[in-house]
């Protein structure tokens, strides 16, 4: 059976982990008391980002967000990106067809943006809003891994906007650190 928290509070418990150490992983997934093993997903959300906010500065809790990413879906997205970038020469090139923007991609000044119109993350489905944007973070620890398999480079993502903290849409800035296509 698929367990999508047992999931969620595994990767959360190994990034705090790798960040610090078992006891302040133990802390943040399920508490002082472990009073968090009977909470409903939507408040363990809530309060496992409270606990690990407190915990960490911005920066630290940011990176370990990112290092939550769970990878579902990964191979047909990253082929889509391939297939994208076979016929393309640039970053404008590659976002100009419908399966592209199907897919939320788009450029804007010449930076590359991924956007969706929904919340793309089961886990947090029955949450009405968060608080701060800390649980979004792992989708832009996905996207990052995501686009440096595709670009064969190293990648900065920066999470823009999150639907669940009350913007219209979820929006990120994929910024490449090497050139993908070579001049010509």
């Amino acid at each position: 059976m698929f367990d999508i928290r047992k999931i969620q509070a595994t990767v959360i418990y190994e990034a705090v982990k790798a960040e610090s150490d078992a006891d302040t992983a133990k802390e943040v997934v399920y508490g002082e008391c472990k009073q968090a093993l009977e909470e409903d997903d939507a408040a363990w959300v809530n309060s496992t980002m409270h606990r690990l906010e407190s915990k960490f500065d911005p920066e630290a809790v940011r990176r370990i967000r990112m290092n939550c990413q769970c990878g579902y879906g990964m191979d047909e997205k990253l082929a889509l990106l391939k297939e994208l970038m076979e016929s393309a020469g640039s970053l404008e090139d590659m976002v100009n067809s419908d399966k592209a923007k199907a897919a939320g991609l788009f450029c804007r000044d010449g930076e590359l943006y991924l956007q969706f119109l929904f919340c793309p993350c089961p886990m947090i489905a029955e949450v009405e809003r968060l608080e701060t944007n800390t649980w979004c973070q792992c989708t832009a620890g996905y996207s990052k891994v995501l686009f440096e398999k595709a670009f064969g480079c190293e990648v900065d993502v920066e999470l823009l906007k999150s639907i669940k903290t009350g913007d219209d849409i979820c929006l990120m800035r994929i910024i490449p650190r090497n050139l993908i296509w070579k001049k010509q």
